[in-house]
């Protein structure tokens, strides 16, 4: 072989060794996109599963009652309250049914109603707005038709909060929200033999997420503006579109903060994932 020869042997040889290098570094490059795109939807995949999504099915069962009989003045806040929320609700895609002023027969037919439209995927909100009072460790709104002498009254003309979350559990909702401002001071409580302030504690079933004006067994008294702050506040934080567990812990801060410890609501809590509440 001559000179020549070798030359070119030589230049062909760094030719090929160049494009093979160039060859590799495509494929190496090429390998790490597809590997960013996958961990890229990997990372989606996750974030969606992490909560209940916007697309899956949502009702809100919003009650406010403010005209009672037996009560000293109407209560000015719950039927703005609802009308408030329900509205907001709408607006980010819930199915709502409003009921104001509601009697028992007008709270048991919204509550069958609700029950009809519920399916494995839905989520489920109720908001009640009005008098609550517990007995034997239990809480039960009230309507305005209801005659209550004794506690035994409340049990039969009230309806049962835990009794409305076991209907949403026995249909199958995916996740279901209470929202109950009703821990005012009870207007039948000198007919008691025993007084039973404010709401009783809430076990909340599985996916559940519950969230009360006052701790259990604390009473609070309506402010002279047209809402009440536990509604105010936690409007602020669904406009955020916040998870629900999110915009509940955040209502119950904000109002213990602002009220310096007056009033502090209750959050209990059984979710297995959070719920989107945003349009």
């Amino acid at each position: 072989m001559d000179l020549r020869q070798l030359r070119i042997s030589r230049r062909t040889i760094a030719v090929a060794v160049a494009l093979t290098g160039t060859v590799s570094l495509a494929i190496g490059a090429h390998a790490a996109l597809n590997k960013r795109s996958l961990d890229a939807a990997k990372a989606v995949a996750t974030e969606q599963t992490g909560s209940i999504g916007a697309g899956a099915p949502r009702l809100a069962l919003i009650i406010g009652n403010g005209h009672y009989p037996d009560a000293s003045a109407p209560l000015a806040q719950p039927i703005n309250d609802a009308r408030n929320l329900s509205a907001t609700l709408r607006h980010n895609g819930f199915d709502v049914d409003v009921v104001e002023d509601a009697t028992r027969d007008d709270m048991v037919r919204a509550v069958e109603r609700m029950k009809a439209k519920i399916r494995p995927d839905t989520v489920v909100m109720l908001f009640f707005g009005g008098y609550g009072v517990q007995v034997g460790r239990e809480s039960y709104m009230i309507p305005v038709d209801a005659a209550i002498w004794k506690e035994a009254d409340v049990k039969r003309s009230g309806v049962s909060v835990d009794a409305v979350l076991d209907a949403m559990k026995e249909q199958g909702a995916k996740a279901k929200l209470v929202v109950l401002d009703a821990s005012r001071r009870n207007p039948y409580e000198r007919r008691f033999r025993s007084f039973s302030h404010g709401l009783a504690p809430i076990s909340p079933p599985e996916n559940t997420l519950v969230l009360t004006s006052a701790t259990p067994g604390k009473v609070v008294d309506d402010s002279s503006s047209p809402n009440s702050v536990l509604v105010s506040e936690l409007l602020n934080n669904l406009s955020a579109q916040a998870g629900a567990e999110t915009a509940f812990n955040k209502t119950r801060v904000a109002i213990s903060r602002a009220s310096e410890g007056e009033q502090v609501p209750a959050v209990s809590s059984s979710l297995l994932e959070d719920v989107k509440l945003g349009g």
